[in-house]
């Protein structure tokens, strides 16, 4: 195995950890859960993230391709390459994560928590899925 093998699967492998931890949130509804839970899976979404860009960035240098090594380009080429299937759940990702960096209320963090949920942690372990699946 190359440098570039073992980068990737090494983050791919804590990839896999930060999404076990945020398919959590499934066990919990916006108005039972206590806002410190909430901001809770907020902050293992924005981990989770970051992880997932940063593991397809690797995984495509891994496949040769030349990317610059942030988000938005990522994403845009690992949907280009197929990597990801719902581009624009990625980009959504990315906008809310940007905005829970730069505001802190908790109709964002109400908003966001529900995005989790419905949209984001079904890409994310879409994601999470495939890679695992090229990982063997």
């Amino acid at each position: 195995m190359d440098n570039q093998d073992i980068r990737w699967r090494q983050r791919f492998e804590n990839f896999s950890k930060a999404c076990a931890l945020l398919s959590e949130i499934n066990g919990y509804e916006l108005n039972k859960t206590p806002p410190i839970i909430r901001e809770g899976f907020i902050q293992r979404f924005e981990i989770t993230f970051d992880l997932a860009w940063k593991t397809v960035n690797d995984y495509l240098r891994y496949l040769g391709h030349d990317v610059q090594p942030s988000p938005r380009p990522v994403i845009k080429e690992a949907f280009a390459a197929n990597v990801i299937v719902d581009g624009q759940a990625f980009i959504n990702m990315l906008e809310a994560r940007n905005e829970t960096s730069h505001r802190y209320d908790e109709g964002t963090f109400n908003k966001i928590f529900q995005q989790i949920k419905s949209e984001f942690y079904p890409a994310l372990e879409g994601l999470r899925v495939y890679l695992e699946v090229c990982a063997k």
